[in-house]
């Protein structure tokens, strides 16, 4: 008798995962995850098998120089009682209150840190610091008693420009401080956190308090389970031995070799969603622990956007209904288990994105220690993502463009004593806009909503608006620019990120420049009436961030990117209002 069975099916491996897909797109990922099963990308990752990524020798030779951070739970967990010893003698001698002065995965993982987990009773309060507005500068100063104060200046390079302008600053705030504040020299204030041989870099560290050298194999935004997140961890008496447990925990998982393994899914999921076209990985992530968004953000984005593809983060944009998306969407859920408030609305808003067809992923967070495991799910999952799209994920091609720019800015400042004057497209009340070469070269409207509608005009079917905002934050503004990112997500459907500078230089600014040609941006500037010296420069912290944003603008201009300057007058906040309501006119 003739076997007339079907053919053995192949199971799908998206079965059992925290995956919902609409029909299209499962085919795909599941083929992505059985393409890394396959070809055992966990196993060859684990054996620092370059060719995951690479068959360039010279591309090879760099990334075996970048996988540190996935020994970093177990080797970090043998210094758990040199850095709480640290810590104990810190609070001991008097220090209440301690600052990071660093710039993206020097700050952003501390930044989770400090927020995500309660602060033991044995503990002080560590902030963060990462904008060279003067105005936030000085609320860092007067956050806390300059005399009880502990600076953590973190730089894997050495070289950092605005770490190293934070210490000149807070050196000087220290040095006329001493007599009066703990029996200890300035220096007694100051921690490096850096890499082997780059201590030289840092003006006064021979008389640091202490200094903690980094595995040099470990890229930045990699960095949160070394020095750089364990430093400030162990000033806040946060549990380092749980958290590193959870992160050796999820290592472990990540070796599995079957599609059970949670980098491996992940990873290969997001490399197919971006490959279909669902390229904007939008977080939908619980409120308590909202700053691990923006580390995600510089994660992904550092890793991804380069070589003309990537992956773009959408962090701290509410959830709307289905109507208000493009197509171009993937969600990505973190928050607790267990029932509540926000994840009741979050489950009925997702369920109806589900229904319309858009992906979502669910990664309920246990509880307990589960950070260090999240940070370290994430670093897995990218690298493999990169495998995915074909590029190096620890790399960072673009990010020194910007950079000389705003060198170049400066040096024309220290030769003419001022910053390079443009002629506004269009003014109204405290508003006034600049323009790229195709706006400038082009009849202008003369009116600044026209003008305003003229260059969101101008984003790509598949794009994404990027407001990069160089000015101080506070809760207020960062109400006021969420508000504006939902207006314009719901009028444009299109993906609206947000971004402080100059933060999303060292976070995003990779992905502008050297993703995917996608980016509209709104670039917003203010005045500083109250200007902030730097010790032993010339240029002041007002001057530094303007020329920050002319020299972030030059490099989306040479990049033939749209981007539009708005000059929000010295009141930054009045000028944010009376830009509210320019949006609103444009969209109408």
């Amino acid at each position: 008798m003739t076997d007339t069975a079907s053919p053995t099916q192949v199971p799908d491996l998206t079965t059992g995962l925290p995956l919902r897909l609409p029909p299209k797109l499962r085919a795909a990922v599941d083929a992505a995850i059985r393409t890394a099963v396959d070809e055992r990308w966990a196993a060859r990752v684990w054996d620092r098998d370059t060719t995951v990524w690479t068959d360039d020798p010279h591309v090879a030779a760099l990334i075996a120089n970048r996988l540190g951070w996935l020994d970093a739970p177990e080797a970090f967990s043998d210094r758990v009682d040199e850095l709480n010893a640290f810590a104990a003698s810190a609070v001991a001698e008097g220090f209440k209150a301690g600052l990071v002065c660093g710039m993206g995965g020097s700050s952003l993982a501390p930044a989770v840190l400090a927020h995500a987990l309660p602060r033991a009773a044995h503990g002080i309060p560590v902030a963060v610091l990462d904008s060279t507005d003067p105005a936030a500068v000085a609320a860092a100063t007067t956050a806390s008693d300059p005399s009880e104060t502990l600076y953590l200046i973190a730089s894997k390079s050495g070289t950092t420009t605005e770490s190293l302008d934070f210490l000149a600053y807070f050196w000087d705030v220290e040095h006329h401080l001493h007599g009066r504040g703990p029996e200890a020299a300035p220096g007694e204030h100051f921690v490096a956190i850096t890499d082997p041989g780059n201590l030289q870099h840092f003006p006064h560290s021979e008389a640091f308090r202490s200094v903690f050298l980094n595995q040099a194999d470990i890229g930045g935004r990699y960095s949160a389970l070394t020095y750089v997140g364990l430093v400030p961890a162990a000033l806040l008496g946060l549990d380092l031995d749980g958290l590193l447990g959870d992160a050796r925990a999820m290592a472990e998982r990540c070796r599995a070799d079957d599609a059970t393994n949670p980098g491996v899914w992940l990873g290969a999921s997001l490399a197919a969603l971006a490959r279909a076209g669902c390229d904007k990985l939008t977080f939908v992530i619980e409120p308590r622990l909202a700053p691990l968004g923006a580390w995600l953000e510089q994660l992904i984005a550092e890793s991804t956007g380069k070589r003309g593809v990537g992956i773009v983060p959408v962090d701290g944009e509410p959830l709307g209904v289905p109507s208000v998306y493009g197509h171009d969407r993937v969600f990505v859920r973190l928050g607790r288990t267990a029932p509540s408030d926000w994840r009741t609305s979050t489950d009925t808003a997702l369920e109806a994105l589900a229904a319309a067809d858009h992906p979502v992923i669910d990664l309920g967070l246990e509880a307990g220690a589960w950070l260090g495991g999240e940070f370290f799910r994430w670093e897995f999952a990218t690298a493999i993502a990169g495998a995915g799209l074909h590029i190096d994920p620890f790399d960072e091609p673009n990010v020194t463009e910007s950079k000389d720019n705003t060198r170049r800015v400066l040096k024309g400042f220290h030769d003419d004593g001022s910053l390079p004057v443009a002629t506004p497209l269009a003014s109204e009340g405290h508003l006034r806009l600049f323009g790229d070469a195709p706006l400038r070269l082009t009849e202008p409207v003369a009116d600044v909503a026209g003008e305003l509608r003229r260059h969101l005009d101008r984003t790509r079917a598949n794009g994404y608006i990027a407001i990069q905002a160089f000015i101080a934050p506070t809760p207020a503004r960062e109400a006021a620019l969420r508000d504006l990112q939902r207006i314009l997500r719901d009028a444009t459907h299109h993906a609206v990120t947000l971004g402080f500078g100059p933060r999303y230089l060292h976070s995003t600014g990779q992905l502008h420049k050297g993703g995917a040609p996608l980016g509209c941006f709104l670039q917003l500037v203010a005045g500083h009436p109250d200007d902030v010296a730097i010790p032993g420069r010339e240029e002041t912290f007002g001057v530094l961030i303007d020329a920050q944003e002319l020299g972030d603008f030059a490099s989306l201009e040479a990049h033939e990117l749209p981007v539009l300057r708005i000059d929000l007058s010295e009141d930054a906040d009045r000028g944010l209002a009376e830009l509210r309501t320019v949006v609103d006119r444009a969209l109408a």
